[in-house]
């Protein structure tokens, strides 16, 4: 196969239609029932740190970051990621993690809550939230509930539910 080369450039309105579709493939019809997914539904979208990449004109991945709020404090709340199933493994997924949190990094954001696999989200900085800190506004395992502080010591004094 051809080496594709991928480009990766933030989400537009123009994107919304083939980004729905790419999450019908990546995670099914139950992805709206999931609590993570509730909780972005009812906050905006953080444009400037949401991502698409492409391979020539096919949309390949995605991540989406929301606004939140914890307690009283602003955060991030990142998700979903997502990469065409017939390209994963390529580093995609990893792509869009990076420029999403270089860009919440540079615009002055303090925390990046996400749920989802240690194992893959702890390379990009991401720890289990600490018990007796933020919760999630619904069932989530607890060891999936990850957090990554862009400033040092942003997590101290955090608490409450994420909204």
């Amino acid at each position: 196969m051809p080496d594709l080369s991928l480009t990766i450039r933030h989400e537009t309105a123009a994107d919304t239609n083939a980004i729905e579709h790419l999450h019908e493939r990546a995670f099914g019809p139950g992805r709206f029932a999931r609590t993570a997914s509730r909780l972005r539904e009812s906050g905006s979208q953080h444009a400037g740190s949401s991502y698409v990449a492409f391979v020539a004109t096919m949309l390949v991945g995605s991540v989406r970051v929301t606004r939140i709020v914890v307690g009283d404090s602003p955060a991030l709340m990142l998700g979903s990621l997502a990469v065409e199933p017939a390209f994963d493994g390529r580093g995609i997924g990893a792509a869009l993690m990076n420029a999403s949190i270089k860009a919440a990094h540079s615009s002055g954001e303090k925390l990046i809550f996400l749920v989802g696999d240690e194992p893959y989200y702890k390379r990009f900085g991401f720890k289990r939230v600490p018990r007796g800190g933020p919760v999630m506004p619904g069932p989530v395992n607890p060891d999936r509930f990850l957090v990554l502080e862009l400033q040092d010591g942003a997590m101290q004094g955090i608490t409450g539910e994420l909204r």
